[in-house]
């Protein structure tokens, strides 16, 4: 596989740090909703009918991998999970809840799905697959 240019490298980090930064803001103050109980994600996940432990679950799993989004070790593990999240919440949208609030997490899937493809050398070393370079 050829080397990526410095120029390249360093554009997918500024575009990575980007995605991690404002990822991490949004998945931290929703997570935070829904751990906390705000009527409106109390309300969804009623209408959802899986049980507030869903809720729980969910905003466990945002608050965990927004703070992880910030550690660059660990950026690409948590954009991998969190894309995953939030992938189910736009299927949950379209086909459960039948509406137009698909659209943020499907942005927020690919800006994830980003940042998990660009920070793949340091998710590969941290499972032992692979070194950094």
């Amino acid at each position: 596989m050829p080397q990526d240019s410095p120029d390249r490298a360093r554009s997918l980090t500024v575009i990575s740090w980007v995605f991690q930064a404002l990822g991490a803001a949004v998945f931290l103050l929703v997570g935070a909703g829904k751990l906390l109980a705000w009527p409106d994600h109390v309300a969804t996940f009623e209408q959802i009918g899986a049980g507030q432990w869903l809720r729980y679950a969910v905003g466990a799993a945002e608050v965990v991998g927004g703070a992880m989004l910030l550690v660059p070790r660990t950026a690409g593990l948590a954009a991998l999970g969190l894309s995953v999240v939030v992938a189910g919440a736009a299927l949950t949208h379209v086909f459960v809840l039948m509406d137009s609030g698909w659209v943020l997490p499907l942005v927020l899937t690919a800006a994830m799905a980003a940042v998990a493809w660009i920070r793949r050398p340091e998710t590969l070393a941290l499972m032992g697959r692979g070194t950094v370079l």
